[in-house]
Order: C-alpha cells, then structure tokens, then sequence
C-alpha cells in the first residue's frame, strides 16, 4: 500500500484543472471550468471541474472523482500507476514501502531507461536496413504509421546492443529480456533480423517487444519475456495509439497479432488492439472496458479461432460488468483483418464490427452445436456444460436471460436450470430497513456541511448520532477521517481518497458533486450548522426520554436508577414548560 500521508502530499501539489486541461481543453465558467466528457459521447459540456474543491463531475453520466480517478479512467491506468505518473508529473517518488512490486522503483527507472534506449537503437536501425523497409511497403505501412507505433528493426547480428551499451553484461539488460545468456555464459541478443513493435503501457514507457522475421523461419514472431515492467497478461499492444479512437468510437476491437493493429490503423480504422502471445485474460477485459462500452473480438474463423474467442469468452465472464458488452466477428479462414480489408474495403469490415455476434449468442451456439438437443441426454449435457459458464458469470441480467434461453432450448424450466447448475443469488440480499430516529435528510445536510467547512468535525456530538443510519455512518467516517489530519486541514480530494473504497465514499463524492454547483457562504455555514446540531441533541433528547417512558410503563418508576430518574423529571419538566409556553397568550 501506498502510504496515506504521500497520497495527501501528491495531492496538494497537483492541480486538477491543470491535469485535465492537459488531456482535454478545459473552459471557464464561473467558478468552475467545463469541457465535453471524454467518457461519454455528449454535445453540450457536461464535465465539471472544481478548482477548489480538487474534484471532478459530469452531470451527464455521473462520472467523477479526484485526479487519481481521472487518470485511472481517462488512461485505463491502475490505482498505483495513477499515484506514479502524478507523483513523475509533481516531481515526487514514489515511496518504497508500495508492497505490490518485487523491485524497487530505482530498479524500475533502470529498466524503462534500458528500454527506452532500445527502442530509439531500433527505431534508427529501421531506415538503414532496405529488406526491412521493403517489408513494410510491401504490407502498405506508411513513414507515418512507422512513427505512430515506433516500429523498428533489429539487425542480423549477435551483439548488436553491445554498440548501445557501455556495459553489455549489465544484469538490466537479461531482467529487460533484451540479452540473453547461454549455459555456456556467453551473451547474445534477443532480437535479430526482426521488424520490431515496441509495446507502450498507458504512461507511454516501453516495456517490451515483439519482432516479426523477415524470411521464413521459426517463431515467426519472438515476443519479450515476462519481466518486472512487462506482464503479458495484463498487457495490450497498441492501447496508448487506439485512446482517442475508443472514446470516439465507444469501442476496442480486439485482433490477434501487431501486423492485424497496424494494418487496420493504416486502412484509418484505429480503435484496435491485440492482445500479446496468449489468451485474453480477465485483466485485459477489465482494462479495455474502462475505455469502451464494448469490446468485439475479431478472430480467424478456423478452428483455432474459435478456441481462441471461446478462451476469450470464458476469461470474460467473471468480470463482465453490467452496461457493458462483448461480441465476437470471425472472418473467413483465409483471411485475416488487413487482406479482408484490402479486398472488401473498410466500410465492410465496419459493417462486420456493427453486426458482430453477441457473447450470450456466441455462448449458445458453441454449447448446442457439441450435443444433440433432440435427445433427453444431448439436453441433458447442455445444461451440465453451462453450469460452470453461469456460475462464473457476474452480470446477472445476462445470467437470467442466458438461463431463459437455456431453459426453452434443454425444456427445463427456469427455476429447474438454477438448481441443477447450482447458482446462487450475485447479489447478496439487502438488509432488512431499520427505522431511522433522525430524518435522514438532516444527517445528508450535516454532510454537506461538514464537507464545505471541515473544522466543524470538532464540535459534531457523535453519540447523538442514531446507530442504524448509513448516513449516520457516513457522517462518523468523515469525521474521524477529518480529525485524523489533526488541525492540517484537508481539501475535498485528500478527504474522499482517504475515503477510497469505504462503504460512504459514494454519498460522499455524490455530495461533493453537488457542492460544485451550489454552497453556502462562510456565515450561512455557521448558522446552519447550529442548527443541525440542536435538531440533533433533540431528537437524541426525544429518543432518550421515550426509551425511559417505556421502562416506567412496562417496570414502573422504581426501576429507574438514580441518574435515569434525574433525566427523566427534567425531560417531564421541559415537555411541561413547552407545553404552557404553546398555551398561553400575550396579554
């Protein structure tokens, strides 16, 4: 974990307005500014940045969040890479007590320089190498899309980096997968006679490689190792090039190799990615859906294709959110997405990404063509092969149509596929709703205000708080959250992402994105707070004194202690002082 006092620290140095300014121009408009939403398509600018209280909302798609949330979603970055690119922007390091990297982040800078002076060796090696530019013409790949996806070459040669670094038995260049070392202990490089794709992780640094032969050969294409910089599983190529065209487009075509991304990005079809050597995993969902409502997979429509998109499918399912879609286009077996494209032309191949295969469609065609569903065992089998695929499934929208379906073709009934396959509810039920002893609209204005004013945190009776109440909770939370910083007194952003992930962070953002467009001035704060507080220690005055009437009516007043018998003629006495004072009249 990264620790508190430094995401408190990054945040007072950075600036949101200037963070997202430089991703997407910002306007001013009063006291906030205003831009498009770069997360969904919209003409009229519903994104609201707040200067003042570091924070972020759209009023049309609810999007918001602090300059870490923006990063993760604007980027498709984690919550660690958010902190490090913020920390690189405010001229911060990361501290090394983060505990989920095996190395150390000088080790990491070593690296990535490593890396970086690789890609700029190949990169140059590119335009002296005739073979190399021949192949890429000869694919139509122009000067232009070479400099986009900064391909390079690797020469024939065995030691070609020794030419690039001081030291080529430096131990960074073996843990970068750029050297390797025989059992006999002499070193040679990786890549020789390749087109090289360097791939580029969300913060533009090179992590890895893949090269392409040139002449017929084994393996046609060489991939990097995994390395402390580079996990294939969580990795796609070509994510950084294909942003903007994701949020366009509202969706990330998923092919399967460099040459397929490349190709299409020359044909101008550029919301493309591939994933790198191995299955699509559940990682590499998760982070394309933060970019797009939806991922197509586009694969040979050979056998092989097929296994590769039913992986797809099945490495899926657990992390399919609501909202969110995943379909599949197989093009004939003797094409692939650039000679598809070169015969049919690109409105064609669009036109196949529109009309793409639904997962839940792809999902029972596969199920019902290994079975005989006119016999009792072929729909029997049905069911047995789906149950693993709707355990695993976590949209339950989608599960409940998958069930329908499934039920109607096997002539199960509904309620008798959940048994057989064993489903549980996704959801776990709500808690019944316990009565609330405070409007919770006074608790929701207290919020408010504590979240305008913090300081008032010190003067806020918590025991007065009823105990069955979210809002309730909420309010203790941030307290205890504002009291914590002892005096150093937060802004909206260090308080909500001291708050990341606790079950009020969202009432509370929720709040914050009010406040953007409506506060209170400094008096009005005061006043209303006073007043909040008094509704308070009434209604714990009333609750208190009822708790006590009802002892006396089931126990009688001798029950009572010493104390409780003080509390309650002072509660009878204030009800009959309040009710003369209603009766009697002026004079």
């Amino acid at each position: 974990m990264i620790p508190a006092p430094f995401i408190q620290d990054l945040l007072g140095r950075i600036d949101i307005v200037d963070l997202i300014d430089s991703h997407i121009p910002l306007k001013k408009a009063g006291a906030n500014f205003v831009a498009c939403c770069p997360f969904h398509s919209e003409k009229t600018p519903s994104f609201t940045v707040s200067h003042s209280k570091q924070f972020y909302h759209c009023f049309g798609c609810g999007a918001h969040g602090t300059a870490i949330n923006f990063l993760m979603e604007y980027s498709g970055a984690g919550f660690v890479e958010a902190v490090k690119d913020l920390a690189k922007r405010a001229g911060m390091q990361v501290p090394s007590e983060e505990e989920r990297s095996s190395f150390t982040p000088h080790q990491h800078d070593s690296l990535a320089d490593v890396m970086v002076k690789a890609a700029k060796y190949y990169y140059a090696r590119l335009k002296e190498s005739a073979k190399a530019i021949n192949y890429l013409k000869g694919r139509g790949i122009s000067g232009e899309i070479v400099q986009k996806y900064r391909i390079g070459y690797a020469p024939s040669g065995w030691q070609n980096l020794e030419n690039v670094f001081q030291n080529y038995a430096q131990p960074e260049l073996q843990q970068a997968g750029l050297v390797v070392k025989q059992d006999t202990g002499r070193l040679h490089d990786r890549f020789r006679d390749r087109i090289m794709f360097p791939i580029i992780n969300t913060k533009g640094e090179v992590i890895a490689f893949g090269g392409r032969i040139l002449n017929d050969g084994e393996p046609k294409y060489l991939n990097s190792p995994e390395t402390p910089l580079f996990e294939k599983g969580r990795e796609v190529f070509g994510q950084p090039q294909a942003l903007a065209a994701l949020r366009k487009k509202n969706t990330v075509v998923v092919v399967e190799g460099y040459m397929d991304v490349i190709a299409l990005a020359q044909h101008g079809i550029e919301n493309v990615v591939a994933a790198l050597g191995t299955a699509t995993t559940g990682a590499h969902v998760q982070k394309l859906l933060r970019q797009a409502d939806q991922i197509v997979f586009c694969f040979d429509g050979d056998s092989a294709g097929k296994k590769a998109a039913w992986r797809a499918l099945e490495n899926s399912l657990p992390v399919l959110p609501e909202q969110k879609r995943i379909d599949f286009v197989f093009l004939p077996p003797t094409e692939d997405p650039d000679s598809y494209v070169r015969r049919h032309g690109v409105a064609a191949f669009e036109n196949l990404v529109r009309q793409s295969t639904p997962l839940s469609d792809f999902l029972i065609q596969e199920l019902v063509s290994h079975g005989n569903m006119n016999t009792a065992e072929g729909r029997a089998g049905l069911i047995s092969k789906a149950k693993p695929l709707l355990v695993n499934l976590k949209s339950p929208s989608l599960r409940l149509q998958l069930i329908k379906r499934l039920a109607e073709i096997s002539k199960f009934t509904q309620q008798e596929v959940e048994n057989l396959c064993e489903l549980k509810p996704i959801t776990q039920p709500s808690p019944p709703r316990l009565p609330r002893q405070a409007p919770p609209s006074l608790l929701r204005h207290l919020l408010r205000l504590l979240l305008q004013k913090p300081e008032l945190a010190e003067q806020v009776p918590l025991e007065t708080l009823p105990k069955d109440s979210s809002e309730a909770e909420a309010v203790n939370l941030l307290c205890e959250a504002i009291l914590s910083f002892n005096g150093a007194l937060p802004n909206h952003a260090v308080l909500l992402e001291r708050l990341r992930e606790c079950l009020s962070e969202p009432v509370l953002s929720k709040i914050t994105a009010e406040l953007i467009e409506s506060t209170l001035v400094e008096n009005e704060i005061d006043s209303e707070f006073e007043g909040v507080i008094h509704r308070l220690l009434e209604n714990e005055k009333r609750r208190s004194f009822a708790l006590l009437q009802e002892k006396v009516k089931k126990l009688g007043i001798a029950s009572l202690s010493d104390e409780e018998k003080q509390r309650y003629q002072q509660y009878l006495q204030e009800l009959s002082f309040q009710h003369v004072s209603r009766n009697v009249k002026p004079s």
